[in-house]
């Protein structure tokens, strides 16, 4: 697990949850140019150990094809914990994801379609927060 220490402009902390690493430095990248405070995560089950820690997650933004639990399931599990948390998902498969979340409460779930722009995924993360 990595987290960069430049808070994000508005504050905003993000859990990236990418098992392929060239992605994931990408995503890391381009949120940190963008002043957002990020946590990268190779797996759903490290990322169930940040969701559960105390700490400020305003997103989590995550694969839905993942190695062990799926970031459906991640998802859902993540908002047993924090029933506010805001997920964006990344996938290349959109036209055969259920987005649905048991237990989805009052954060907003989302979703970014492989590949896009890093300029898209910027203006996606924005709108994802600020809604």
């Amino acid at each position: 697990m990595q987290q960069s220490a430049m808070p994000g402009l508005g504050g905003e902390a993000i859990l990236v949850v990418e098992d392929e690493p060239t992605v994931r430095m990408l995503v890391v990248e381009t949120l940190e140019e963008h002043g957002y405070t990020t946590i990268e995560v190779g797996d759903a089950l490290a990322a169930l150990e940040i969701v559960k820690a105390p700490g400020q997650i305003d997103l989590m933004l995550t694969d839905i094809t993942l190695p062990g639990q799926n970031g459906r399931e991640l998802a859902e599990a993540a908002k047993r914990l924090r029933p506010e948390l805001k997920i964006l998902f990344m996938t290349g498969y959109a036209h055969n994801v259920d987005m649905s979340v048991t237990g989805a409460g009052s954060g907003a779930i989302d979703i970014i379609t492989k590949p896009f722009s890093l300029d898209g995924l910027a203006r996606k993360v924005r709108t994802v927060i600020a809604g």
